[in-house]
């Protein structure tokens, strides 16, 4: 296992709607493995893959929030359904967008199919702080990122930082 840099805003992998995982290799859980690692170690509470530059439907989520054993599970070719009807507004950060933070509504619950590392069908049926981990990093797999989600007046009050995060992404990116 190994941690993998976290792309951040500005790096084009995280504007791309994430392939399929054809089949579960030895490098798709190798690739696993290491993303719960840079998730514990960021800290994070989720990751999805095209945030360490795979582009890939893939997210890991530990459900104990840190508070646990950095316990975590994985979800391979997710599918979200049934999507609450209760929408709650919570602070939302993100790995990719470091030191930005808004508000995002969300629903209260969500369902997910999805395929273990072991290649099983699996379901969970998500509330509160998990859902909304859920929908946040599957909105990555398809190329969205929280701040898409934040109101125009918020947004356009984070153009500043957001900029300076393209830049520093910008010249991170230039070969020596």
């Amino acid at each position: 296992m190994a941690v993998r840099p976290i792309r951040i805003y500005g790096d084009p992998v995280l504007r791309r709607k994430a392939l399929r995982v054809r089949e579960i290799t030895p490098e798709i859980r190798e690739l696993v493995a290491d993303m719960m690692e840079t998730m514990h170690e960021a800290p994070g509470v989720g990751l999805a893959a095209p945030q360490v530059g795979v582009s890939l439907r893939i997210i890991v989520v530990d459900p104990t929030f840190g508070e646990g054993n950095g316990q975590g599970f994985a979800a391979i070719d997710p599918v979200l359904s049934n999507f609450g009807e209760t929408m709650v507004t919570v602070e939302e950060r993100c790995l990719s967008i470091p030191d930005i933070w808004a508000d995002v509504t969300r629903p209260a619950t969500v369902s997910m199919d999805y395929l273990t590392i072991e290649g099983e069908a699996a379901h969970v049926d998500a509330e509160e702080m998990l859902a909304r981990v859920i929908q946040h990093e599957y909105d990555h797999l398809e190329g969205i990122l929280f701040i898409d989600r934040i109101s125009p007046v918020r947004r356009r009050l984070l153009s500043k930082p957001l900029k300076a995060l393209t830049r520093s992404q910008r010249k991170a990116n230039v070969p020596a």
